[in-house]
């Protein structure tokens, strides 16, 4: 397993743009897709996650055309996610120059549609995605939820995680509601509880605000962290931040 820490600066697309959101809502523009995806491989992302964040409630495909676009301007490894619910899909937006496909709703509603894309593609290419928010009636205290985070699923975020991790899926990405877009941290017992419960790596999404927060995410156990607006809006700079991970003795491509 690799557990050089990676960054990995998330474009969320609605209507052909990158948009931020808190919590899921309150959405605000950040700028055009292909320029965001070129200016995070010159400043050193190792990774690039693309999420349509509308297809699934929207009950439409990934927009191809804007993953071709980001995908031709890409250097560095590129997951895609939402509205991918069938292998057709995911094909599809592997074709269209992703290197990996990221699915979090599909996925909870038709378990078997992992198991299909792995043995379709190799599990190196499929990413699964949590969204999570706080339920003190859950065993790990966390919920998952699906369509964007908008529906509450009545299951343990934790043992989703752990069936997941079971079909042999090498990434994990759970999202926090409770921290989306808020840059008060990583919402660190979800990380903790979901890496202690799988083999699988686990990224740290959802919350980040300021240099610590990325430290205290990978304490926890994330080795990919990802982040949207710190970077979209230049708060934190990618090399400052693999800079500063280094100077702590963090493993970070420089």
């Amino acid at each position: 397993m690799n557990n050089k820490i990676r960054i990995m600066p998330c474009l969320d697309m609605q209507n052909g743009r990158v948009v931020k959101g808190v919590h899921f809502i309150d959405i605000h523009d950040a700028g055009d897709p292909v320029q965001c995806a070129r200016a995070y491989c010159e400043a050193g992302a190792d990774e690039l996650a693309m999420l349509d964040i509308t297809a699934t409630v929207e009950n439409r495909a990934t927009m191809l055309e804007v993953v071709k676009r980001v995908a031709d301007a890409a250097t560095i490894p590129f997951t895609v996610g939402g509205g991918i619910n069938s292998v057709k899909a995911a094909e599809e937006v592997l074709k269209s120059g992703a290197d990996k496909v990221s699915t979090s709703s599909a996925a909870f509603r038709k378990p078997e549609l992992i198991k299909e894309m792995i043995r379709e593609f190799g599990a190196e290419k499929v990413t699964v995605a949590i969204d999570v928010d706080r339920n003190d009636s859950m065993p790990s205290g966390y919920e998952v939820y699906i369509n964007g985070g908008r529906t509450a699923t009545g299951t343990d975020a934790v043992e989703w995680a752990k069936q997941v991790d079971g079909y042999g899926v090498p990434v994990i990405l759970p999202t926090s509601k409770a921290g989306d877009g808020a840059r008060t941290g990583y919402d660190l017992p979800v990380i903790r509880a979901i890496k202690k419960a799988v083999n699988a790596e686990v990224v740290a999404s959802g919350g980040a605000g300021k240099l610590e927060h990325f430290p205290e995410a990978i304490e926890a156990g994330a080795t990919i962290l990802l982040a949207a607006s710190v970077f979209h809006f230049g708060t934190i700079k990618i090399p400052d931040l693999k800079g500063y991970l280094s100077s702590l003795g963090y493993d970070v491509k420089i």
